[in-house]
């Protein structure tokens, strides 16, 4: 077993490796910055390109320090109003944003089926975004077409959190994937990482029809200063499209696709990123047996598995309660990530208590 308590006594995933948010917090000897934090007010994220560096970093370690206060009780978010509109199956991404809602005193106008709404009558993305202008503060979105975000957004003007839109992105995914890398090794924040200490990156899927590995490969993409390498297995003979490509080609992290047996590659890798399934034409695709990961694969000792959930037979049970499973804290952290988005897009920084904020210097 490897759930052991850390220090803090903090545990929300029951297998598995524990993180210490702790840990992200004392890497860095500056405060967290509020006010970069505050000019999120009003902003909508649809894509991980939409913040910089720095920005993520800030939002990590805000999240960090609400994995480790009472925040709720303080109420940051009373009055508040929060829309999420899924047009697309959802368990996770939904539950947790709205868990996130309600436990900073937020109320919810949910909307989890696409079917019940005026859209299977005919109704306009463009016209449910007017409406949504009266009904609350932020709208989170998902939806299975790519074009949805720029059609709603054509009469919104509310802040909008894109929740997945169809093959394109799932930006507040990669932030809790590195949210959780950056637990795990906070040392990956610093841009003076020394070259041996980067990440070597095994991703196995296909990023042009997969939105959460997509948008972790896009931010991988952004960090050169803690990825060295990216290694890139898919079944598919064409897992980049354009813009993808060329994302690489501006990337200082080089990228190479890999076309050898898992088992060959796997113990180069410092992390492993996986997902099982692709949407293709309309349609799920779960991903080739070929590239199943189970707890007598050849990792490197010390190597680490994420996973954006929910999984299938390419990801065994068996590593569950091996020290590779980084997939159950990898999700353990979306509550408390998206509440930090929230709080800081909602304008809301000004509710965190002075001795909340003191907390993190």
């Amino acid at each position: 077993m490897v759930n052991t308590l850390p220090p803090s006594g903090l545990r929300l995933n029951s297998k598995g490796l524990i993180l210490d948010p702790r840990q992200l917090l004392s890497a860095s000897d500056k405060q967290i910055d509020f006010a970069r934090l505050e000019t999120l007010a009003g902003q909508s994220l649809v894509q991980i390109r939409d913040l910089d560096h720095e920005t993520i970093v800030q939002v990590c370690k805000f999240a960090a320090l609400l994995e480790l206060t009472q925040i709720a009780r303080h109420r940051p978010l009373a009055g508040k109003l929060i829309i999420t509109a899924f047009f697309e199956a959802s368990t996770r991404t939904r539950l947790s944003f709205e868990s996130a809602a309600a436990r900073l005193d937020a109320r919810v106008l949910s909307v989890p089926d696409g079917k019940v709404t005026g859209v299977a009558k005919g109704e306009s993305l463009a016209d449910i975004g007017e409406m949504f202008n009266s009904y609350g503060d932020i709208v989170i979105m998902r939806h299975p077409r790519v074009s949805a975000i720029e059609e709603i957004r054509s009469n919104l003007i509310l802040p909008l959190l894109n929740a997945g839109n169809g093959t394109d992105e799932h930006p507040t995914q990669a932030l809790l994937d590195w949210y959780c890398l950056f637990k795990w090794r906070p040392e990956l924040m610093s841009g003076a990482l020394a070259p041996d200490r980067r990440l070597h990156l095994g991703v196995i899927g296909t990023p042009a029809n997969m939105r959460a590995v997509r948008s972790f490969l896009l931010l991988a993409l952004m960090q050169p200063h803690a990825v060295a390498k990216i290694s890139l297995l898919s079944e598919d003979a064409r897992p980049l499209d354009a813009s993808l490509e060329a994302a690489v080609a501006a990337s200082e992290v080089p990228l190479e696709l890999v076309d050898a047996n898992l088992d060959e590659v796997l113990p180069e890798f410092d992390a492993v990123y996986m997902n099982s399934i692709a949407l293709l034409g309309g349609s799920y695709q779960e991903l080739d047996q070929r590239y199943a990961l189970r707890a007598d694969s050849p990792f490197r000792k010390d190597a680490v598995v994420l996973h954006p959930l929910a999984r299938k037979a390419e990801l065994d049970v068996s590593l569950d309660d091996t020290a590779h499973n980084l997939y159950f804290a990898q999700a353990a952290g979306a509550v408390y990530l998206r509440q930090a988005l929230l709080i800081s897009m909602l304008g809301a920084i000004d509710r965190v208590p002075a001795g909340v904020q003191y907390l993190a210097s």
